[in-house]
């Protein structure tokens, strides 16, 4: 798996954060590489209840969100030391104040230029609370996640939108997701 790195890997970076929803396509903060890369013990999952940004208290939408179990592919971003503090209070400001995330510190391999697996790095994400069962929904069927997403908007657009922006990025990166397609189908009424 490539993923235009942008700059070589190296593991003596000390500060790297690891994207698996929209941060693989709008990371919002600068960074000095970009990496494929795969994170074991979470899954990407749409169980994180939304009330603004895809989503209303009145009509909540979902959001992605990792969830315990499994594995998940994604991004991760090397940041300058200089910009760590920075990138660190706009990403719990984006993430933490309508969710129920609690930030972790997890170990993720970075993939190399020619698709493997290749260097460990410690990466900063957001993982789901799945204690907080007024936000955090991680035992959805597809066919109940398709209901909040088929009739949900918030401030950042439907979040059908959303859904299919996600899975547009993940083919993109070459990263199967037979669930979201198949959710993808259920909230266009085609399941």
């Amino acid at each position: 798996m490539t993923d235009g790195t942008s700059g070589p890997i190296s593991a003596s970076a000390r500060f790297w954060v690891f994207g698996y929803g929209s941060l693989m396509w709008n990371p919002g903060f600068d960074h000095e590489v970009r990496a494929a890369a795969l994170l074991r013990g979470y899954h990407r999952a749409f169980c994180m209840v939304s009330h603004r940004h895809r989503g209303t208290r009145e009509v909540p939408g979902l959001v992605l969100a990792l969830a315990p179990g499994g594995s998940c592919l994604g991004r991760a971003y090397r940041v300058a030391d200089a910009e760590v503090d920075t990138v660190l209070a706009y990403l719990d400001d984006r993430e933490l104040p309508d969710y129920a995330y609690l930030p972790r510190t997890v170990p993720v391999r970075l993939y190399d230029d020619e698709g493997h697996l290749g260097e460990r790095v410690e990466a900063h994400t957001y993982v789901a609370d799945v204690r907080r069962t007024d936000q955090c929904l991680p035992g959805l069927s597809l066919e109940e996640a398709a209901v909040y997403i088929r009739r949900a908007h918030g401030l950042q657009g439907s979040n059908a939108d959303y859904l299919a922006n996600t899975i547009a990025h993940l083919d993109e990166l070459g990263i199967e997701e037979g669930r979201l397609h198949a959710l993808q189908a259920l909230v266009a009424g085609e399941g």
